[in-house]
């Protein structure tokens, strides 16, 4: 297998993973890692603190060797290859602007040091500046322009000598809610634009599941489920996908004969198990439980009470106490004044067979 890229090659920023590994001292932090992203794609790697998600990126990179393992670029090894070597452009999360360069300078720095051609790099300096809105702000240091500002200087920076890839490292974690959401479109739009590999490593969720063509949870060290953001909403791996993404409600239950029991042995709305009989866990998200009345109510659901109701603009969320002690969220939608169930009210909980899921984990 070749070990470096070859410059006549045409690089489309496919990218393989193959059984990755790395230890600090006895911790485990990537355990055998193996990924493969296609060409023009948008995942992220999801996790939380000490997942090894920034750690699989550094390896990508090459701030970090493996202790075994391979990272492919279009099939080319380039594990032991050095940073300025993969010519993959790399984003972090405290931008690391040059502070005594203009806006110009830090852009045209990757340049520079590839010894580009000054009219070239003008021309592709002020092309990329212009792609990212800052065409008028060339002159400016980083500590004359807002924190979006300097997050767009060091996407413009990553992107001037035309990496096949783009690896971003919670490059919006400082940053405040209003301007993540914003910045957040940019990139997803600037991604559908350009159709460069991106590989974008995050703890929110609600960044993953909005930006991204497909998602790897990990955990651990590990992944623990490589999918489409709607699967990995809808239809997650284990318990520990389901709970870390999004709201979920986690119920016990015993399955008898393909039937799903809940904690009183009632029967309870879920599709057909037609595996052995176990105990497991029935995962349903807040906007899929639903209220009835005791006596309209069918014959699959918890008997409870509502205990709490939480008002959040669009929605309410309602907390339910079942008749054997056990907490449930419901996010309902303020479509109607009146419709929702008052706290104190008895009610049964229910959900649609279609918006559950059994994990026996």
């Amino acid at each position: 297998m070749r070990t470096e890229p070859s410059s006549a090659e045409v690089r489309t920023g496919r990218i393989t993973l193959h059984e990755l590994q790395k230890h600090y001292g006895r911790q485990m932090a990537v355990d055998n890692v193996s990924l493969s992203i296609s060409p023009g794609e948008f995942i992220s790697l999801l996790g939380p603190s000490g997942s090894g998600k920034t750690t699989t990126l550094m390896m990508i990179a090459g701030f970090t060797m493996p202790d075994s393992g391979q990272v492919l670029v279009d099939d080319n090894d380039i594990t032991r290859l050095p940073p300025h070597r993969r010519e993959l452009g790399v984003i972090f999360q405290n931008y690391a602007l040059f502070p005594h360069m203009t806006v110009f300078e830090n852009v045209a720095y990757p340049l520079r040091m590839r010894r580009v051609a000054k009219a070239e790099i003008e021309t592709r300096v002020r092309r990329v500046l212009d792609q990212v809105d800052l065409s008028t702000l060339g002159s400016r240091y980083p500590h004359q322009m807002s924190g979006g500002q300097q997050q767009r200087v060091a996407i413009a920076r990553a992107l001037v000598f035309d990496p096949p890839v783009l690896l971003l490292d919670e490059p919006l974690g400082a940053l405040d809610k209003k301007l993540r959401e914003h910045l957040r479109n940019e990139i997803k739009t600037l991604h559908k634009e350009l159709g460069k590999t991106m590989v974008y490593v995050t703890h929110d969720q609600d960044e993953a599941l909005a930006m991204s063509d497909r998602v790897a949870v990990m955990h651990e060290g590990r992944i623990r489920q490589v999918s489409a953001p709607r699967d990995i909403y809808r239809r997650p791996a284990d318990l520990f996908v389901a709970s870390f993404v999004g709201d979920v409600n986690l119920i016990p239950v015993q399955i008898v004969s393909g039937a799903v029991h809940g904690p009183a042995h009632e029967a309870l709305p879920s599709m057909h198990w037609t595996g052995a009989d176990t105990k497991a866990t029935l995962c349903v998200r807040p906007e899929h439980l639903c209220f009835d009345t005791p006596t309209t109510g069918g014959s699959g659901g918890l008997k409870g009470r509502i205990v709490d109701a939480t008002f959040v603009g669009d929605a309410t969320i309602l907390e339910f106490l079942s008749d054997e002690g056990m907490r449930l969220k419901s996010k309902m939608l303020n479509l109607s004044a009146g419709s929702l169930p008052g706290i104190g009210e008895s009610c049964v909980a229910s959900w649609a067979a279609s918006d559950a899921i059994v994990l026996t984990e």
